[in-house]
């Protein structure tokens, strides 16, 4: 297996986990904000290492979909992307979801 397929795989794997966390920090009735921070971690991971593998690949000719991350600024959005569904994600948890297991 080559560099690449390790760390996309790796990448997947990690996103995997990000969803997988994050689905599992809201239980019935109780809220965990340390599988919730690591849901957030594991998105940045996975964001990192597709950032790494474009930085390494683009251009190269192993891979068409790598290829088009061909300039720093594409790479960029890499790293925007993640950004923004984080933020939107905590938004979205922030407003919409704890208030339910706030104490009335």
């Amino acid at each position: 297996m080559t560099t690449l397929m390790l760390i996309a795989l790796a990448a997947a794997l990690f996103f995997v986990a990000h969803v997988f966390l994050l689905f599992t920090s809201f239980g019935k009735d109780r809220y965990s904000k340390t599988k919730y921070l690591w849901s957030h971690l594991t998105l940045w991971i996975s964001g990192v290492l597709v950032f790494t593998l474009t930085t390494l690949y683009a251009g190269t000719g192993e891979s068409g979909i790598v290829d088009v991350f061909d300039t720093p600024v594409r790479r960029g959005l890499i790293l925007m992307v993640v950004a923004v569904l984080s933020i939107v994600a905590h938004t979205i948890v922030r407003y919409l979801v704890l208030p339910r297991y706030q104490v009335k």
